[in-house]
């Protein structure tokens, strides 16, 4: 019963967070999840929590997705998707953690160079990035920082930005879940263990819409970066120890 209670507090803590800055949910509950329930049922159970989170953030600002930048995200997304979820058990996790915590690392200083040349995504580029992140989430727990950029340059900021990369992410992780689900890593007790912890999780997520609302747009690039410092960070130092 106190296992349940720390995810649940926990994973509003991690709602909450994600909520306001796009991503991060996974960074704060999957250690926990791991403490729960095992690593071997934390990353079926973090699917079925991130289906449920981004859903939240969608709901929360539905009127400012852009569906052209969600649909281009998920043409490449979806299929890439259910490809890296199939060679999950082939590919080296740990050293796509350590490529993925440089990257985000890198991408700090690398968005502002770009926003200052006034550089933006298209459709095209965005559909590339999907392909690319959506690959890597099929292998990875999560790739939440590394959507962060791509739609950083496509120009969405604050709620638009919150709702599209859900929509986008959304997509992502229903074909993984579906794929996990063909390969029978997804049985019923992992799916009410997800749907316990991602309860938690829409609850901090609508809560943090009344703080989203209230920053401004340098504040909300500035947390940003610091997700994107911490993600980096927490990556190699799994990946590294």
């Amino acid at each position: 019963m106190l296992t349940y209670v720390l995810v649940l507090v926990v994973g509003y803590v991690a709602g909450t967070v994600s909520g306001i800055v796009g991503t991060g949910a996974t960074i704060i509950l999957l250690p926990i999840l791991v403490f729960a329930f095992g690593p071997r049922e934390a990353v079926p159970i973090m699917a079925i929590v991130a289906l449920m989170s981004n859903f939240a953030k969608i709901t929360s600002w539905w009127k400012q997705i852009d569906w052209r930048a969600c649909g281009a995200y998920a043409l490449g997304g979806i299929p890439a998707a259910a490809l890296g979820a199939r060679t999950l058990l082939i590919l080296p996790e740990h050293l796509i953690d350590v490529l993925l915590g440089v990257f985000f690392l890198v991408m700090v200083p690398g968005r502002r160079w770009l926003a200052s040349r006034n550089l933006k995504f298209g459709f095209w580029h965005l559909a590339a990035a999907g392909a690319v992140i959506g690959f890597l989430t099929g292998i990875v727990v999560s790739t939440g920082p590394l959507s962060v950029p791509a739609f950083a340059a496509y120009g969405l900021v604050k709620g638009a930005f919150i709702a599209t990369e859900a929509a986008g992410s959304l997509a992502l992780y229903i074909s993984k879940a579906l794929t996990f689900r063909q390969f029978g890593a997804m049985p019923l007790d992992i799916v009410v263990k997800g749907l316990i912890s991602g309860s938690s999780v829409m609850a901090g997520t609508y809560t943090a819409r009344l703080i989203v609302e209230r920053l401004s747009v340098a504040t909300f690039q500035h947390l940003l970066d610091g997700v994107m410092i911490v993600s980096g960070t927490a990556l190699l130092w799994a990946a590294l120890r």
